[in-house]
């Protein structure tokens, strides 16, 4: 198929999407809704195989995407030295980022996924787990998929469990990786429970960057949305654990990024490692 524009990608993709989802093959779709639909569809879709031409047209569309969205290399992001000051022990290591973790050119970046693990299924949801799917492309729900059903045929019922974390390429995003972690749900009030996993979650992203020499990762804040940890709880934690690794593996990392996306979270980030 000779598809390329931008507009052409777009219109080939909507129309193979809803072909493949059998139940809106005959969806019609206005132009200035094509994008919504496509994510939409990309959202609602099960694992099952595609074709290759599907593949690399997606791969394009979201690719170029990606450019007119701005990619945000390593070097445009201060750390806390530069932009603030700070005098913490490794302030030259950390940063702080608000905005689009999907535009982020760093080795890993980690994603707040459900037990499932097979991203947000519901359409164009605002959490960073269907945010990230939808930028990376179908083949990373199709990744976490082979990941589940392996653990599904040695026991039938799994599901991730809570303060673990998995490892897969990041596909169409700017990042190498995407490291997904399971957080806690706090459902009435914190308690030690939810603190500790939680940490676990931090610990374990950091142990599999560590495993695989990943040397820059950028952490979403993991818990504080759909789950509804405490954002200055959360905070706290995260900073906890991460001055915990740099301290017993000072050489192992160039930068450790909180990525947030509300002014709250940005003011207590900055709040509490500038102190």
């Amino acid at each position: 198929m000779n598809v390329q524009s931008q507009d052409e990608r777009l219109d080939w993709i909507v129309k193979e999407l809803c072909i493949d989802s059998v139940e809106y093959k005959d969806l019609e779709v206005r132009a200035e809704d094509r994008r919504k639909i496509m994510r939409s569809l990309m959202n609602i879709r099960i694992p099952k195989p595609i074709s290759k031409e599907f593949l690399e047209i997606q791969d394009e569309f979201l690719k170029q995407e990606s450019i007119e969205k701005g990619i945000i290399m390593l070097d445009d992001i201060p750390t806390m030295k530069q932009e603030y000051h700070s005098n913490h022990p490794f302030a030259d290591k950390i940063s702080i980022w608000q905005g689009d973790i999907t535009r982020l050119q760093v080795d890993a970046i980690v994603n707040a996924a459900n037990a499932q693990m097979l991203g947000c299924f519901v359409p164009c949801h605002s959490c960073i787990d269907n945010a990230i799917h939808s930028a990376a492309g179908i083949q990373l729900r199709e990744a976490c998929f082979q990941y589940m059903k392996q653990k599904r045929n040695e026991s039938r019922n799994y599901e991730e469990p809570t303060g673990k974390a998995l490892l897969t390429r990041a596909y169409n995003l700017p990042s190498s990786y995407v490291i997904h972690t399971v957080g806690p749900i706090v459902r009435n009030r914190l308690d030690e429970t939810r603190k500790e996993e939680l940490r676990s979650c931090y610990q374990s992203c950091m142990d599999v960057a560590i495993k695989h020499e990943i040397r820059s990762i950028v952490f979403c804040c993991i818990s504080t949305g759909e789950f509804h940890f405490p954002n200055k709880e959360a905070a706290n934690i995260a900073i906890e654990v991460i001055e915990n690794k740099l301290r017993e593996f000072p050489y192992r990392f160039d930068r450790v990024i909180f990525n947030v996306f509300q002014e709250r979270d940005l003011k207590l980030y900055v709040n509490e490692i500038s102190r």
